[in-house]
């Protein structure tokens, strides 16, 4: 099913109708509203104007739409900023973060958790047992515009607590900091200050939990939202939109208390901006996206909710990337089906037409401002015809499975110790060589069952838990461990004995040398009979296993101990293109390398394969394969689909 997202207040009542009408004859299910609508719900304190959200729930619903309805707590009121400033967040140099645009808040703030809980409940019982209601958003983007990590003085309140919570004496928060270091020892918790402002780099422990803390921070916040919710509304199910690229907070941990998880598609935007290729690939796939941008994200939400959405996708050219433009023709087309062949349940297109004004106006919609239908409409008029004729079979579990870690993330953004280390990078090289063998991938969490899967892979876990540790020894098949696996402790400490510390009551070697390199410099391993570049990182491992390839000074570079494999070096994609692809076919797994800018994914009987390169490519389809979607060759930005034999 598809959707999209409206905002009725931008918009005249009499043009209500009719967008509905409209809306429902091009065949869209759902349509969110209301997340950024607290000012026109409570214009003054403790006034609210309801009758123009029970309209336009009214029209909506009456066209035979589903209601997706968001809190409104992604923007609070000036009224509310200028009673109570203390809500506002600060950046780290101790600025507050002012009213006028979005996300001015922190989680923190004991006065904004009342008002959030008071505008929910309100939203709730008035809106809770609507027939129109299927589900809600809550909030909006956690995280947007580096909104999760506040500096202000009710962030060093919450810090302080949350500090003497988890170490209950300051002599146990001395010992597993290590304050004796540079003679950074408290007292109490109350000396123990934000990890900002310092004259240079903060103690680690101390910006790891700060991190854990703020993490927390928001898993609490959404879980108030939720509990008001299912008060007032049951038996409707409760989403939260995540972000592309986005890792200051646990995602699994807010999940847990969700229905659906759904996040933002905007798979040009992301490539402009934040993808981790060179300039000359940007330029590639300008029009398209990198072929692997979006499915990153698909699995990784997938991962944290059986049940997921695209709450938002890409429609045009978006607004805020650092170049935008536009989408090649069928660009929106495939990225829709490339989130049905991951398995969403609904994909929601942003938004039903663009805004002449403020600070998105040069955001495409389904509708350009002059109310006519814009490029983005047709396409997904397209999807939706072919939908009519194509059911979908439900999503399997992959034969692969990535563990992702949030606080591996935030451990290396702590002390990367190598400009050149990025966890995300090193996740999206794993999940770019999976893909380009043709393989479907799972997300996990680290601690997860394993059973089931044909291969595991694990880009880096830097801190082992028992529970991990645990799920790795019971894996019934080839688990691929990255650089830097086990190679601190919770308290962001060396482990005694060395990395990887615990994990050597399984993998029998010892870290005891890093390297990090600059750009232009880099080692050789030898694999396969041939020579791959290690760049970025580099280990020296003691151990009596032989190595199954080395580097250039002849040190191990890859290890194996039963189904235990240890990659003591940044692998590049080329490189575990090659070395998975081993293992792969060792498992009677049949993989074939994709030719650059196609994709396949497969969802129950039905195979898809998107081309997102600027030329025809054949399809790589077994001979005399059943097509149901487009043919054995794939016209550019286009998809086929054929059933599996």
């Amino acid at each position: 099913m598809l959707g999209v997202c409206y905002y009725p207040e931008h918009w005249p009542r009499e043009r209500w109708a009719e967008d509905a009408e409209r809306m429902r004859a091009l065949g869209l299910t759902y349509v969110r509203i209301g997340e950024f609508a607290w000012s026109r719900i409570e214009p003054d304190p403790g006034r609210f104007t309801w009758e123009w959200l029970d309209e336009a729930i009214e029209t909506l619903g009456n066209a035979g739409l589903k209601i997706v309805l968001g809190t409104p707590t992604a923007t609070p009121p000036k009224w509310l900023v200028d009673r109570h400033p203390e809500i506002l967040a600060h950046d780290a140099q101790g600025h507050p973060r002012k009213f006028g645009s979005r996300r001015h808040y922190t989680h923190s703030s004991r006065v904004y958790l009342q008002e959030s809980h008071r505008i929910v409940t309100e939203y709730a019982r008035r809106y809770g047992q609507n027939p129109h209601l299927a589900g809600w958003q809550t909030d909006n983007e956690y995280g947007c515009h580096d909104t999760v990590r506040s500096y202000g003085p009710e962030d060093l309140r919450a810090f302080r607590s949350w500090l003497q919570a988890k170490y209950g004496r300051i002599d146990a928060l001395n010992t597993a900091w290590g304050t004796v270091f540079w003679s950074m020892e408290y007292r109490s918790f109350d000396e123990v200050d934000l990890p900002n402002l310092t004259v240079t780099e903060p103690n680690p422990s101390h910006v790891l939990d700060f991190y854990r803390f703020s993490s927390d921070q928001v898993v609490a916040y959404n879980k108030m939202q939720v509990e008001v919710i299912r008060q007032y509304s049951p038996g409707r199910f409760i989403a939260h939109n995540f972000m592309g690229f986005y890792t200051h907070f646990d995602h699994f941990a807010v999940a847990d208390d969700l229905d659906v998880a759904s996040w933002d598609s905007y798979p040009q935007g992301f490539t402009d901006r934040e993808a981790p290729i060179s300039d000359e690939r940007k330029v590639h796939y300008a029009r398209a996206s990198h072929p692997d941008i979006a499915a990153f994200h698909h699995d990784l939400y997938r991962g944290t909710k059986a049940r997921w959405w695209v709450m938002e996708q890409q429609p045009g050219p978006v607004n805020w990337a650092p170049n935008n433009p536009s989408p090649a023709p069928g660009m929106v087309r495939l990225w829709t089906w490339e989130a049905l062949a991951h398995g969403a349940e609904v994909v929601s297109y942003f938004r039903w037409r663009q805004v002449p004004f403020a600070q998105e106006q040069m955001h495409a919609g389904l509708h350009r401002p002059d109310f006519q239908p814009d490029v983005g409409y047709f396409e997904a008029k397209q999807v939706l015809e072919e939908l009519a004729r194509l059911p979908l079979p439900q999503t399997t579990q992959a034969p692969v499975a990535l563990i992702y870690d949030y606080e591996a993330s935030w451990l290396f953004e702590t002390q990367p110790h190598g400009s050149g280390w990025n966890y995300t990078v090193l996740c999206m090289h794993f999940h770019t060589a999976l893909r380009k063998l043709g393989l479907n991938i799972d997300f996990v969490r680290p601690g997860a069952d394993l059973s089931g899967y044909k291969l595991v892979v694990a880009p880096s876990l830097p801190i082992v838990r028992e529970k991990t540790l645990e799920a790795l020894e019971k894996a019934p098949c080839p688990i691929v461990l990255g650089p830097r696996t086990g190679s601190k402790t919770e308290h962001f400490q060396i482990p005694p004995g060395l990395p990887p510390g615990a994990l050597q009551a399984l993998l029998p070697l010892k870290v005891t040398r890093v390297e990090s390199y600059r750009p232009g410099l880099a080692d050789t391993v030898f694999f396969g009979g041939e020579k791959w570049k290690a760049e970025v990182w580099k280990e020296w491992i003691e151990s009596d296993l032989e190595p199954i390839a080395t580097f250039g000074d002849g040190k191990g570079a890859i290890y194996q101990h039963h189904h235990l494999h240890y990659l003591a070096f940044w692998p590049s994609r080329e490189f575990l293109n090659a070395y998975l692809g081993q293992v792969v076919r060792a498992l009677g797994l049949s993989v074939n390398l994709l030719p650059d800018g196609m994709r396949v994914r497969q969802r129950g009987n039905l195979v898809f394969a998107f081309n997102y390169a600027d030329h025809p490519q054949a399809a790589p389809a077994p001979r005399g394969a059943e097509f149901v979607l487009g043919g054995p060759t794939i016209e550019a930005y286009n998809l086929s689909i054929w059933k599996q034999e």
